[in-house]
């Protein structure tokens, strides 16, 4: 009889922790950010930076399996450390943006790869165009903030796009069609 209550209160509890939902966390703009660069015609590496950018991350630290992220950010927030540069990608060579258009990122799977590495399919849409990409993904820490005394959790990603999948492929393959993506995000678990 001990032995077959045992075996129904593990049951029960293995049954609770299966059915715990992942908890919704919400980045902070202040320290998330995406840096891109690419190659300038074989002289030097440009960077350029989105920063102050607004998401969600739905995180399961038990099951990560079961975690989901969605980003967005006005591409008129993108930082090239260069008006011209940035007025130039706004033109019809590149974006021929208007100020409301948004760069997006949203899972569709992940894949845990080690105790706090991933892989995190999703569908990048930028330019009018959506594609899915693949971020090779890193839990650095979650935990308790020691300021801000709430769960927090932080990450970073890298992938690379190509510019022309995104219509983006003017002077192609002078100015590399590969850009290099690498995030860095804090997100703190979302008041109730």
């Amino acid at each position: 009889m001990t032995k077959t209550l045992l075996a129904a209160a593990l049951a029960a509890a293995a049954a609770t922790g299966a059915a715990a939902a992942p908890e919704k966390y919400v980045l902070d703009a202040g320290h998330s950010q995406i840096l891109f660069d690419y190659n300038h015609l074989g002289y030097s590496t440009t960077y350029g930076l989105f920063a102050g950018f607004e998401g969600e991350i739905m995180f399961d630290q038990e099951e990560p399996a079961n975690s989901s992220v969605s980003v967005s950010m006005p591409l008129s927030s993108m930082f090239t450390g260069w008006q011209a540069r940035f007025d130039h990608l706004m033109t019809k060579d590149f974006f021929d943006a208007t100020e409301d258009e948004t760069v997006s990122f949203t899972s569709t799977a992940i894949e845990v790869t080690g105790e706090d590495t991933a892989r995190i399919t999703g569908d990048l849409s930028l330019n009018g165009v959506t594609k899915s990409v693949v971020l090779d993904a890193k839990l650095n820490k979650a935990g308790e903030h020691p300021m801000a005394k709430k769960p927090w959790a932080g990450f970073d990603a890298t992938t690379t796009v190509l510019r022309s999948d995104y219509n983006l492929g003017q002077f192609a393959p002078f100015v590399s069609d590969e850009v290099n993506i690498n995030i860095s995000v804090e997100a703190m678990k979302a008041d109730s």
